[in-house]
């Protein structure tokens, strides 16, 4: 069995890498060749905490079956650890044997901004130029890594709440990025981030809306990442109901968890066919992406744990090829 930290798994793998990983991924599900039981949930209430586990296994030519474990501690930041630690059991499918134990903070931020880079990348405008990042946590490098590798972007402009953090990360990312030649701009107003974005990208928390769509221009793609409850709406409603195109990477996940899509279909301002599928869909050409550069583009993710297994096993792949992880005999 192998043993993967973080720095081991950025090591063999690349973000172009994880994006085509995703794409494969979600084909793979939208053919039918995934099986995905339901989280299972577990309340650890003498310490305030719960645990979860997502399974997935996937077929085809390249098999993988694996298990997320997710914990969410609140009160271990007292003890100075990870509030929500995660680690990710990677199984042999023909044997079931584990083969691989790897950091799973890592690995869900890495399929997460991989499947952003790729809706962007079968749905922004090709000649899109400037990007919009809204929310600088722990998910944003790799949102913002995926935009720069998909798209040779002139600009991208970051806005968060918290004007400080967002200068201090933009310092950051521009000497992280520093190859892709891209100017980073810490904004002081959504307006600022928004207007003539031909990408906007959302990975934020939040109750309420991160932009007015008023401001967002034609042709623009827009990424909502980071609500995964129904009652967290980063997208605004506006937007969601003039979009020519709303895809998600898994129209089952959507629907029951994310709150800026959930809510205008129960308020009744869109129809359920506005709704067009699935990411997977659209690379099999089952349905329709961008048409015309005029369109508005909208992708949902909330994950899945389809995304989690196939990027783990070929990390793991790539890693048993270039002897790189700590080998351990159980």
């Amino acid at each position: 069995m192998i043993i993967l930290t973080k720095e081991d798994m950025q090591k063999v793998f690349s973000m172009k890498e994880a994006i085509e990983a995703d794409k494969e991924a979600l084909r793979l599900f939208s053919e039918g060749q995934s099986t995905v039981p339901l989280r299972t949930n577990i309340d650890i209430p003498a310490y305030e905490g719960q645990s979860l586990y997502m399974p997935a296994y996937v077929g085809g030519e390249n098999q993988a079956l694996g298990v997320k474990i997710v914990s969410v501690y609140p009160n271990n930041i007292h003890k100075k650890l990870p509030s929500v630690p995660a680690t990710m059991v990677v199984l042999n499918s023909e044997t079931g044997m584990v083969e691989a134990v790897m950091d799973g903070t890592y690995l869900t931020q890495l399929r997460t901004g991989a499947v952003q880079g790729a809706a962007t990348d079968i749905l922004a405008r090709k000649d899109a130029e400037i990007a919009a990042l809204f929310g600088t946590g722990g998910q944003a490098v790799t949102q913002l890594e995926a935009m720069l590798t998909v798209r040779p972007l002139k600009e991208v402009r970051i806005f968060d709440v918290d004007q400080d953090r967002c200068q201090k990360f933009v310092e950051e990312m521009s000497e992280k990025f520093s190859a892709f030649g891209t100017k980073m701009t810490a904004v002081k107003s959504a307006e600022e981030a928004v207007s003539g974005a031909d990408i906007i990208t959302s990975v934020t928390t939040s109750k309420q809306a991160t932009f007015e769509g008023k401001f967002v221009k034609e042709g623009a793609h827009i990424n909502g990442v980071g609500a995964y409850t129904p009652e967290m709406h980063e997208i605004p409603a506006d937007i969601i109901v003039k979009a020519n195109k709303v895809i998600f990477d898994t129209t089952e996940g959507v629907l029951a968890e994310a709150g800026d899509i959930i809510t205008p279909l129960e308020k009744g301002i869109v129809e359920r066919s506005h709704y067009q599928g699935d990411l997977g869909e659209v690379m099999l050409g089952k349905i329709k992406g961008r048409e015309s550069d005029t369109e508005i583009t909208v992708f949902k993710t909330v994950g899945t744990a389809v995304l989690d297994v196939v990027t783990a096993e070929k990390i793991l792949q790539k890693a048993i090829a270039q002897k790189v992880g700590t080998e351990i005999n159980m």
